[in-house]
């Protein structure tokens, strides 16, 4: 996989890019926003990581840019976390999801996995595990055949974790990529916990393959 990193804060953008090695992937480094949009624009990424304020061509002229000439690259924004209009903004434009400055390793690889496989599974629309199988076009969860009735908030969470299945996600990025801008951290991870205890019950599968991972979160094991 091959995944474009346009942050002009260098330090940064080489963190980033060992994280990413060390899982493999193939990740390239550009500091401003013209050269940036050139890349993106000329050579094939499987994943682009695409900071907000660059000099140069602004990460959102980019993603418009890249968005006007049909390039459909996943996009993950990266947004300053008192800048909630940057997420908005960036959501308008076409991005696929953001990431809030300072993050956590677990969480940046999360949502690359997420995206990643997003973006694998576009032709299928469909994800297996187990017993369980998950339609992405229509949101829709069956188990044997027979479909489940999940909330929307449910739904999310069970999908975030089939995209980063087999990899433990802690509760604060479940909890950040559904709730979003409404996240507020000394509530949010005990609401993870109990939809996750909801949707135990509603999967009722005897596998229990829905893990806990003590002390971090949670992970849905395909044995």
């Amino acid at each position: 996989m091959r995944i474009l990193i346009v942050e002009d804060e260098e330090a940064l953008a080489s963190r980033i890019q060992k994280i990413l090695q060390a899982e493999r992937y193939k990740a390239e480094i550009v500091l401003d926003g013209d050269e940036g949009l050139e890349q993106a624009l000329s050579e094939p990424y499987d994943l682009i990581i695409l900071d907000v304020m660059l000099p140069g061509t602004n990460g959102f002229e980019i993603l418009e840019q890249l968005r006007d000439e049909g390039i459909l690259t996943p996009v993950l924004l990266l947004t300053a976390k008192t800048r909630v209009e940057d997420k908005v903004s960036g959501l308008d434009l076409g991005a696929d999801d953001y990431l809030t400055k300072p993050f956590a390793v677990p969480e940046l690889l999360a949502r690359v996995r997420s995206l990643l496989r997003r973006a694998s599974d576009v032709k299928t629309t469909t994800l297996v595990v187990a017993d369980l199988k998950i339609d992405t076009a229509t949101h829709s969860v069956f188990k044997n055949g027979a479909a489940l009735n999940l909330t929307a908030k449910e739904y999310a969470i069970l999908e975030f974790l089939f995209y980063n299945q087999n990899h433990v996600v802690s509760r604060m990025s479940i909890a950040e990529h559904v709730w979003g801008d409404n996240l507020d951290l000394f509530t949010m991870t005990n609401f993870v916990d109990v939809h996750i205890k909801n949707l135990r019950k509603k999967i009722g599968s005897s596998k229990n393959i829905i893990k806990t991972i003590r002390g971090v979160g949670y992970m849905l094991k395909d044995d």
